[in-house]
Protein backbone atom coordinates (compact mmCIF):
# COMPACT_ATOMS: atom_id res chain seq x y z
CA UNK A 1 0.00 0.00 0.00
CA UNK A 2 2.85 2.40 0.87
CA UNK A 3 4.55 1.58 -2.45
CA UNK A 4 1.40 2.57 -4.37
CA UNK A 5 1.18 5.87 -2.47
CA UNK A 6 4.86 6.51 -3.13
CA UNK A 7 4.35 5.99 -6.86
CA UNK A 8 1.32 8.28 -6.93
CA UNK A 9 3.25 11.02 -5.07
CA UNK A 10 6.17 10.71 -7.49
CA UNK A 11 3.78 11.07 -10.44
CA UNK A 12 2.27 14.17 -8.88
CA UNK A 13 5.66 15.72 -8.35
CA UNK A 14 6.70 15.04 -11.94
CA UNK A 15 3.49 16.45 -13.41
CA UNK A 16 3.99 20.02 -14.85
CA UNK A 17 0.46 21.14 -13.93
CA UNK A 18 1.15 20.92 -10.20
CA UNK A 19 1.96 24.27 -8.47
CA UNK A 20 5.32 24.83 -6.78
CA UNK A 21 3.86 25.09 -3.25
CA UNK A 22 2.00 21.83 -3.60
CA UNK A 23 5.14 20.12 -4.87
CA UNK A 24 7.09 21.13 -1.77
CA UNK A 25 4.28 19.96 0.54
CA UNK A 26 4.01 16.60 -1.20
CA UNK A 27 7.79 16.13 -1.11
CA UNK A 28 7.86 16.89 2.62
CA UNK A 29 5.06 14.36 3.27
CA UNK A 30 6.80 11.63 1.30
CA UNK A 31 10.13 12.27 2.98
CA UNK A 32 8.54 12.04 6.42
CA UNK A 33 6.58 8.91 5.44
CA UNK A 34 9.66 7.05 4.19
CA UNK A 35 12.05 8.13 6.91
CA UNK A 36 13.45 5.69 9.48
CA UNK A 37 12.29 7.79 12.39
CA UNK A 38 8.60 8.03 11.56
CA UNK A 39 6.33 5.17 10.64
CA UNK A 40 3.66 5.45 7.99
CA UNK A 41 0.05 5.84 9.01
CA UNK A 42 -1.01 3.08 6.65
CA UNK A 43 1.76 0.63 7.62
CA UNK A 44 1.50 -2.10 10.25
CA UNK A 45 2.50 -1.04 13.74
CA UNK A 46 3.88 -3.24 16.51
CA UNK A 47 3.75 -2.38 20.18
CA UNK A 48 6.61 -2.79 22.60
CA UNK A 49 6.58 -6.30 24.18
CA UNK A 50 5.37 -6.10 27.76
CA UNK A 51 7.11 -8.55 30.06
CA UNK A 52 6.15 -9.37 33.63
CA UNK A 53 8.38 -8.38 36.43
CA UNK A 54 10.27 -11.16 38.22
CA UNK A 55 8.67 -12.28 41.42
CA UNK A 56 10.33 -11.16 44.52
CA UNK A 57 11.84 -13.95 46.56
CA UNK A 58 10.23 -14.40 49.90
CA UNK A 59 12.48 -14.13 52.84
CA UNK A 60 12.74 -17.58 54.41
CA UNK A 61 12.97 -17.72 58.14
CA UNK A 62 15.67 -20.24 59.21
CA UNK A 63 13.70 -21.03 62.37
CA UNK A 64 10.74 -22.23 60.34
CA UNK A 65 13.01 -24.50 58.28
CA UNK A 66 14.40 -26.04 61.44
CA UNK A 67 10.88 -26.61 62.82
CA UNK A 68 9.77 -28.31 59.59
CA UNK A 69 12.86 -30.54 59.56
CA UNK A 70 12.30 -31.54 63.18
CA UNK A 71 8.68 -32.44 62.43
CA UNK A 72 9.79 -34.63 59.52
CA UNK A 73 12.37 -36.34 61.71
CA UNK A 74 9.70 -37.10 64.34
CA UNK A 75 7.41 -38.56 61.68
CA UNK A 76 10.22 -40.76 60.38
CA UNK A 77 10.96 -42.02 63.88
CA UNK A 78 7.29 -42.90 64.37
CA UNK A 79 7.25 -44.78 61.08
CA UNK A 80 10.39 -46.70 62.05
CA UNK A 81 8.78 -47.82 65.30
CA UNK A 82 5.80 -49.33 63.46
CA UNK A 83 6.67 -52.89 62.28
CA UNK A 84 6.48 -53.43 58.52
CA UNK A 85 3.38 -55.15 57.22
CA UNK A 86 4.04 -58.62 55.89
CA UNK A 87 2.83 -59.47 52.42
CA UNK A 88 0.03 -62.03 52.79
CA UNK A 89 0.24 -65.37 51.02
CA UNK A 90 -2.99 -65.69 49.11
CA UNK A 91 -2.68 -69.47 48.85
CA UNK A 92 -3.00 -69.79 52.63
CA UNK A 93 -6.00 -67.46 52.92
CA UNK A 94 -9.30 -69.30 53.00
CA UNK A 95 -11.99 -67.43 51.04
CA UNK A 96 -14.98 -66.16 53.00
CA UNK A 97 -17.48 -68.21 51.00
CA UNK A 98 -15.97 -71.39 52.47
CA UNK A 99 -16.96 -70.28 55.98
CA UNK A 100 -20.60 -70.15 55.01
CA UNK A 101 -22.35 -72.76 57.14
CA UNK A 102 -25.35 -72.90 54.84
CA UNK A 103 -23.21 -74.62 52.18
CA UNK A 104 -23.61 -78.14 53.55
CA UNK A 105 -23.61 -81.10 51.22
CA UNK A 106 -26.01 -83.67 52.54
CA UNK A 107 -25.24 -87.37 52.22
CA UNK A 108 -27.66 -89.25 49.97
CA UNK A 109 -30.06 -91.51 51.78
CA UNK A 110 -29.66 -95.14 50.75
CA UNK A 111 -32.22 -97.83 50.97
CA UNK A 112 -31.76 -100.83 53.28
CA UNK A 113 -31.08 -103.20 50.38
CA UNK A 114 -28.43 -100.90 48.87
CA UNK A 115 -26.61 -100.42 52.19
CA UNK A 116 -26.59 -104.21 52.78
CA UNK A 117 -25.25 -104.83 49.27
CA UNK A 118 -22.43 -102.34 49.78
CA UNK A 119 -21.50 -103.79 53.16
CA UNK A 120 -21.35 -107.35 51.76
CA UNK A 121 -19.30 -106.15 48.77
CA UNK A 122 -16.82 -104.41 51.09
CA UNK A 123 -16.42 -107.56 53.20
CA UNK A 124 -15.87 -109.67 50.11
CA UNK A 125 -13.26 -107.23 48.80
CA UNK A 126 -11.40 -107.24 52.12
CA UNK A 127 -11.33 -111.09 52.16
CA UNK A 128 -9.98 -111.14 48.59
CA UNK A 129 -7.19 -108.65 49.38
CA UNK A 130 -6.24 -110.57 52.54
CA UNK A 131 -5.91 -113.87 50.64
CA UNK A 132 -3.90 -112.11 47.91
CA UNK A 133 -1.51 -110.67 50.49
CA UNK A 134 -1.08 -114.05 52.18
CA UNK A 135 -0.25 -115.70 48.85
CA UNK A 136 2.30 -113.02 47.94
CA UNK A 137 4.05 -113.24 51.32
CA UNK A 138 4.19 -117.04 51.07
CA UNK A 139 5.76 -116.87 47.59
CA UNK A 140 8.34 -114.34 48.77
CA UNK A 141 9.27 -116.42 51.78
CA UNK A 142 9.70 -119.55 49.66
CA UNK A 143 11.89 -117.66 47.16
CA UNK A 144 14.06 -116.29 49.98
CA UNK A 145 14.48 -119.73 51.54
CA UNK A 146 15.47 -121.24 48.19
CA UNK A 147 17.92 -118.37 47.58
CA UNK A 148 19.63 -118.70 50.96
CA UNK A 149 19.88 -122.48 50.57
CA UNK A 150 21.40 -122.13 47.07
CA UNK A 151 23.93 -119.54 48.32
CA UNK A 152 25.00 -121.80 51.18
CA UNK A 153 25.53 -124.71 48.79
CA UNK A 154 27.46 -122.43 46.41
CA UNK A 155 29.67 -121.19 49.23
CA UNK A 156 30.60 -124.75 50.06
CA UNK A 157 31.56 -125.39 46.44
CA UNK A 158 33.68 -122.24 45.74
CA UNK A 159 34.21 -118.96 47.55
CA UNK A 160 34.79 -117.00 44.31
CA UNK A 161 31.45 -118.03 42.80
CA UNK A 162 29.70 -117.13 46.06
CA UNK A 163 31.25 -113.62 46.10
CA UNK A 164 30.34 -113.15 42.43
CA UNK A 165 26.74 -114.20 43.16
CA UNK A 166 26.44 -111.88 46.18
CA UNK A 167 27.91 -108.83 44.36
CA UNK A 168 25.33 -106.55 42.64
CA UNK A 169 24.83 -106.97 38.88
CA UNK A 170 24.93 -103.57 37.23
CA UNK A 171 23.93 -104.96 33.82
CA UNK A 172 20.67 -106.36 35.15
CA UNK A 173 18.71 -103.26 34.13
CA UNK A 174 20.51 -101.79 31.09
CA UNK A 175 19.51 -98.23 30.30
CA UNK A 176 20.42 -96.34 27.15
CA UNK A 177 19.03 -92.94 26.35
CA UNK A 178 19.26 -90.82 23.24
CA UNK A 179 17.79 -87.40 22.64
CA UNK A 180 14.89 -86.70 20.31
CA UNK A 181 16.21 -87.28 16.79
CA UNK A 182 13.07 -86.34 14.84
CA UNK A 183 12.63 -82.90 16.41
CA UNK A 184 16.01 -81.41 17.40
CA UNK A 185 15.84 -78.35 19.66
CA UNK A 186 16.13 -74.88 18.18
CA UNK A 187 18.97 -72.77 19.56
CA UNK A 188 17.29 -69.33 19.54
CA UNK A 189 13.72 -70.46 20.20
CA UNK A 190 11.77 -68.61 22.88
CA UNK A 191 8.71 -70.45 24.13
CA UNK A 192 5.58 -68.26 24.13
CA UNK A 193 3.85 -67.62 27.43
CA UNK A 194 0.40 -67.75 25.87
CA UNK A 195 -2.54 -65.51 26.61
CA UNK A 196 -3.22 -64.98 30.28
CA UNK A 197 -4.47 -62.24 32.58
CA UNK A 198 -2.10 -61.30 35.37
CA UNK A 199 -4.13 -60.78 38.57
CA UNK A 200 -1.26 -60.75 41.06
CA UNK A 201 -1.50 -57.94 43.57
CA UNK A 202 1.37 -55.53 44.05
CA UNK A 203 2.03 -54.49 47.64
CA UNK A 204 3.94 -51.34 48.49
CA UNK A 205 5.45 -50.75 51.89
Amino acid sequence: MSAILYRSAAQLLSSPALPAGCRSAVSNVTSVRHSHWFTSVLSLKTTVPLRAEPRKKKKVDPRRDLIVKERLKKKLKKLEKVPPELIPIEDFIIPAKCFDQTRVRGTPRLSFEESERRALLLKEWSRFKYSQHQAETADINEALKAQTQALEELKLESEELYNAAVSPDLSLFPFQHQGPSFTPPLTNYEAPDGKYSDITRVYTQ
